[in-house]
């Protein structure tokens, strides 16, 4: 042993420590803990299918509520007489612009053809595509469906309504459904499972056989009871359907309430002399999550199919909202105009195929066993 290490031992002052550690920069920050979501997320991300999914998928439904004044025919400026006006902002009739005893809205594309004659000072600026989902196209002369061609690129149906327009315009619709209904469905369907199983004993014994005889009730003869007393719209079909998906989402809430009750950190909130209402929000629901979260693409999938299957046996949104159930049904009576049927099944594939790869990319970053702690 040598002096120098005899020395530091005999002051009881440890000697200098050997090895690498002995080497570390003075000032070097350390790497603090990543957190479990935001693991998640980065997993996430390194799935580029499900993640490019996702960022189409939530770049064209927010364009979708700019439709319309991107698809409308309505223009977005008229100059008319030195004034402007914005037809797609307010309501104008005929005569504000020159259409005599025409009290209804102004025909614009009658309009927009006088205002192309040569030496017309009046213009208007019309938008990316000039048809909405409810105006009929009668300058064919009212030979309906159209076939697609430069004036309606997918064509009409067999009313004269643009398709191309009424697809884009029900995917905003399909997509706002789903998700408003899977929204309230968790909301629901989380609260009823989550107090049964925090609770349990007999108010989890009697809720259960609440909800098994709630489950029994057949879905599409409420639909169609409720379709005979008052005129389905969206918030009533939203209402309806909500009373009967939040079944499954209970059974999924009350088992994890069961498995995360039992564990250590809610009986040391019970201890530190938390609420009912704190550990069931704020320490058991956040780690009882994951099931909804990674089931949450599957179910909006679901519910767009709910919708549409609806749509199509009539007992959807009402006439002439533009739905996809409603385009497949026009196309079914018209089953040798290939474009009325190939146009709203190409929008669902398209859709559903997205939406799919969005839920496996979840599916896969929230897996348990891809950040256990025992791994």
């Amino acid at each position: 042993m040598s002096e120098d290490t005899t020395a530091a031992g005999s002051s009881g002052n440890p000697g200098p420590i050997a090895g690498p550690t002995a080497e570390l920069p003075a000032g070097k920050p350390t790497d603090r803990p990543v957190s479990l979501l935001r693991k998640r997320l980065r997993k996430f991300k390194s799935l580029k299918r499900g993640y490019y999914s996702f960022l189409l998928l939530l770049a064209l439904y927010i364009i979708s509520f700019a439709f319309p004044i991107l698809i409308n025919n309505k223009p977005m400026v008229v100059r008319y007489n030195g004034e402007f006006y914005f037809p797609v902002l307010a309501f104008h009739n005929g005569e504000t612009f020159g259409q005599k005893g025409e009290q209804a809205e102004a025909n614009y594309t009658k309009l927009r053809q006088e205002f192309d004659r040569p030496g017309n000072p009046n213009w208007m600026i019309m938008p990316l595509y000039p048809w909405d989902p409810y105006h009929v196209d009668y300058e064919d002369g009212g030979s309906f469906p159209l076939e697609p061609s430069s004036r309606h690129i997918l064509g009409t149906d067999d009313t004269g309504r643009d398709i191309f327009s009424r697809m884009a315009y029900g995917f905003n619709v399909s997509v706002s459904f789903a998700i408003l209904l899977t929204v309230l469905e968790y909301i629901l369907g989380t609260i009823i499972g989550g107090v049964m199983a925090f609770f349990g004993g007999k108010l989890d014994l009697i809720g259960q056989r609440v909800v098994e005889v709630w489950s029994t009730i057949p879905f599409l003869y409420t639909v169609i009871i409720v379709s005979s007393i008052l005129v389905p719209n969206f918030m009533v079909l939203i209402f309806v359907i909500t009373l009967f998906n939040w079944v499954g989402t209970s059974y999924y809430m009350r088992g994890e309430f069961y498995r995360e009750k039992g564990k250590d950190y809610v009986a040391a909130a019970i201890a530190l002399g938390a609420t009912n209402r704190q550990i069931m929000f704020k320490h058991i629901l956040p780690n009882s999550l994951t099931p909804l979260i990674a089931f949450l693409p599957f179910t909006i999938v679901g519910n767009i199919q709910s919708l549409v299957a609806l749509d199509f046996l009539g007992f959807g949104l009402p006439a002439p909202t533009p739905s996809w159930g409603q385009m497949l049904e026009v196309g079914l009576k018209n089953i040798d105009k290939t474009w009325l049927i190939a146009t709203p099944l190409g929008a669902m594939f398209v859709t559903l195929l997205l939406i799919t790869f969005i839920g496996e990319a979840v599916r896969e970053a929230f897996d348990p066993r891809v950040f256990s702690r025992l791994r």
